[in-house]
């Protein structure tokens, strides 16, 4: 099945659409990327004002030694798992405080901190939860005067980073929905505009497909100014060619009854002199030079009137040249004025009704055969092109057919649509008779070729069927038939 080709308006389409799909996702991404920066300077302030909140309730006891006094009113740092958890070391990274939350999480807060560090850390708790970590190395001052006392302590503090996650995943539910529905009605909006904006291409493709089929003999108006002049030369050319084919037909016709008048002459006068000669007279030769039939009168012979006369063989010679130029003449003629290819706006020609009448006509022709001709052709099939060609192709394939079958002949007609214009109709024709061996299939179809000289004819049907098939850029084949076999040819044109 051939593929169709992709329409205009789908090609545009394409076109905008990849650009703006590309442009949503680069928009997308740096808006994922803006708010997840804002979450993580979210997350760090958060922090360092739970690492402010740990300095201030650090202080020393009566004894010298650090307690935290923690201000906690929800209680995070309290509750096991909490999602918030503190830890306080002294500058050699031994543990002074914990918080109750970091009970059973596997976090460890502040171990080998380098002393420049300030930056977060991502850790995962033994459940899977990740939190992030800030920790520094800060030097307090206990008390004022003399009895000030100095420590140098880590501070770490965590928290849990579900909430950010949770919210980055909310605005991009919320951002792919936005944007998806966004590029959906910008398509839509598109798509609806060029199909508004093709409108009349659609319209133009349609009428050029109703000429092709024959509905139609020219283009309709009312185009847009930029395939007004498109329609108007299509109208002008349609135009143009049907007067050139009338005016071909016009001048060919003529001319073929020119040539008949003068080869009509020539059989009278030859009928004539045979009369007058009343026999046949001695010294003249016929020859033929490239083709052609010379006739040369020797002197000296008389004839029953007493004049100058030509041997019987020489005048039946004449005669049979005549009769096959004034057969050429006619045929030659009347494929040229009616072939020519199909015609733009040209109805289709049924092929049933000449398929019948050549049937009930072969019929008579071969009544010595015990001759049975299946027909299989749909009545709605057509041919695009002359009535006159295909009623010549159809009957030369018949005929040659008939000749050659021992009693039955079988033709059928199908539409493909799938293919080209050109070979859209089949026709196909078989037979029981011998049928022609591969090697001589292309033999066949030249001119004047017969493979068989026991059959009648002169070796042109086949010939010219495929010169009038070529003519109407189809498509001609000779196989084996499987259903009856002998020969089966088939023809592929023009139809509708």
């Amino acid at each position: 099945m051939a593929r169709a080709p992709r329409s205009v308006s789908r090609r545009l389409l394409i076109a905008v659409t990849v650009p703006l799909l590309l442009f949503f996702v680069l928009v997308a991404f740096a808006l994922d990327t803006v708010f997840r920066h804002l979450s993580a300077v979210e997350l760090r302030q958060q922090l360092d004002d739970q690492e402010v909140g740990l300095v201030g309730a650090v202080d020393l006891d009566a004894k010298g030694n650090i307690v935290v006094e923690a201000t906690d009113p929800d209680l995070h740092l309290q509750l096991t798992g909490s999602g918030q958890y503190a830890a306080l070391r002294d500058d050699r990274a031994r543990v002074l405080w914990r918080s109750p939350s970091l009970t059973g999480t596997g976090l460890v807060l502040g171990d080998d901190i380098p002393a420049a560090l300030e930056r977060v850390l991502y850790l995962r708790a033994r459940d899977g939860t990740q939190v992030a970590e800030l920790s520094r190395r800060l030097t307090i001052t206990f008390g004022t005067g003399p009895a000030a006392v100095t420590r140098r302590l880590i501070f770490s503090v965590a928290d849990s980073t579900a909430p950010q996650t949770e919210r980055l995943w909310e605005f991009r539910r919320l951002m792919a929905m936005w944007f998806g529905g966004l590029a959906a009605a910008l398509l839509a909006t598109m798509a609806w505009m060029m199909r508004r904006a093709l409108a009349p291409v659609r319209r133009l493709e349609r009428e050029i497909a109703a000429v092709e089929g024959g509905e139609a003999t020219l283009l309709g108006e009312g185009y847009p100014r930029e395939l007004a002049g498109v329609a108007h030369g299509l109208n002008a050319l349609l135009e143009s060619e049907r007067n050139r084919i009338r005016r071909y037909r016009d001048t060919l016709g003529n001319l073929a009854h020119a040539l008949k008048t003068p080869l009509a002459v020539i059989r009278a006068s030859l009928g004539a002199a045979d009369m007058a000669t009343g026999g046949t007279s001695t010294g003249s030769t016929l020859s033929v030079v490239d083709g052609t039939t010379t006739l040369t009168l020797a002197s000296g012979g008389t004839g029953a009137a007493g004049g100058t006369g030509m041997s019987g063989g020489a005048a039946a010679a004449i005669h049979l040249e005549v009769d096959r130029m004034a057969q050429i003449v006619e045929h030659q003629l009347k494929r040229a004025a009616a072939g020519g290819g199909a015609t733009l706006g040209q109805a289709p020609v049924a092929i049933l009704p000449l398929v019948t009448e050549l049937r009930v006509a072969l019929l008579k022709v071969h009544s010595r055969k015990d001759l049975r001709i299946d027909v299989d052709v749909p009545a709605t099939v057509g041919f695009l092109g002359d009535r006159g060609d295909i009623l010549e192709l159809l009957g030369n394939m018949l005929d040659n057919a008939c000749k050659w079958c021992r009693s039955r002949v079988a033709v059928s007609a199908r539409l493909d649509m799938d293919r080209e214009p050109a070979r859209r109709l089949s026709i196909a024709v078989e037979d029981d008779g011998p049928g022609i061996a591969p090697a001589d299939r292309k033999r066949v179809l030249e001119r004047g070729v017969r493979a068989s000289e026991h059959v009648p004819g002169h070796g042109l049907g086949l010939s010219i069927v495929r010169e009038t098939v070529a003519l109407y850029g189809g498509q001609f084949f000779i196989d084996a038939s499987v259903a009856l076999g002998g020969a089966r040819v088939e023809l592929q044109v023009p139809g509708r």
